[in-house]
């Protein structure tokens, strides 16, 4: 089934309504890396706040199945739906001005927060199927990554986190699960750090399509996917001695790539263990 087709016809039925701006296809239709679980995310940038009927009449139009309907939180109307031929939707609705205003905290103020990284990468990776002009407009605000940017995102993430310092203890009492989230969460804190070095906005918050995007960066540990695959499997001790060798290689990258960056404090916080 051609998802991107879909997507265009789907479209059609959101741009009658003359309080929307823009319609964005996001999501791996847009980077046309769809499989046969994928399903169409569609991001609505709305001029004014949509009512109930503005939201559902192009579900209506469709003959389509509501799954989910969620009220305005987080900056954000959204919903999930079918259409008649089973073609899962996942909408999320913001105001022109909530987008805007996100572009603004992260270049222009250097906001590292995911969730809004997650949405103007969404525009600046997404394909316009209406407003063209509007999402040109901010596609070019974001094509410049900032330095500061790129600065904060290495900083704060090198801090892993407390837990790191207790993955001896961790691996001792045989504490697997816990041992395990905390392998994750400094595998995300390193990832983080590299997307920082490549210039590259956070698409998901836990890094969807990893592989994918590890791919496009030019400034990564040799191996990187295979290592932190490698990571996540076998016994526990050797995945510990395998994140601190790519966790050193990392560092080392930062160092030669930003020297003017002053990380002492995170090597001594990283280094230390019990």
């Amino acid at each position: 089934m051609n998802l991107l087709q879909k997507s265009i016809e789907m479209s059609a039925h959101y741009k009658e309504n003359p309080k929307v701006d823009a319609v964005l296809l996001a999501g791996s239709v847009s980077k046309n890396l769809q499989d046969e679980h994928s399903d169409i995310e569609l991001h609505i940038l709305w001029s004014s706040s949509p009512t109930d009927e503005d939201r559902q009449k192009p579900v209506e139009q469709i003959g389509g199945s509501i799954l989910s309907y969620h009220p305005y939180e987080d900056e954000e109307w959204s919903e999930s739906y079918l259409d008649q031929n089973e073609v899962k939707f996942e909408i999320s609705n913001f105001l022109c001005e909530t987008v805007e205003r996100f572009i603004s905290d992260v270049v222009d103020r250097y906001e590292t927060d995911y969730d809004k990284q997650c949405i103007i990468a969404s525009i600046n990776d997404g394909v316009s199927l209406f407003g063209e002009e509007k999402i040109n407009d901010l596609k070019n605000r974001l094509a410049t990554y900032p330095l500061e940017l790129s600065k904060r995102m290495i900083s704060e993430n090198l801090w892993l986190s407390n837990r790191w310092n207790n993955r001896k203890a961790l691996l001792k009492r045989q504490d697997w699960l816990m041992l395990s989230d905390v392998i994750c969460g400094v595998q995300k804190n390193l990832l983080g750090v590299l997307f920082g070095l490549n210039h590259m906005y956070v698409h998901h918050p836990v890094f969807k399509w990893m592989k994918i995007y590890i791919e496009q960066m030019e400034i990564r540990p040799e191996s990187l996917h295979d290592r932190m695959t490698n990571i996540l499997i076998g016994h526990p001790q050797n995945g510990i001695e395998k994140l601190e060798k790519l966790i050193e290689d990392v560092i080392e990258l930062v160092e030669r790539n930003h020297p003017e960056l002053d990380i002492t404090d995170q090597k001594k916080h990283i280094g230390y263990a019990k």
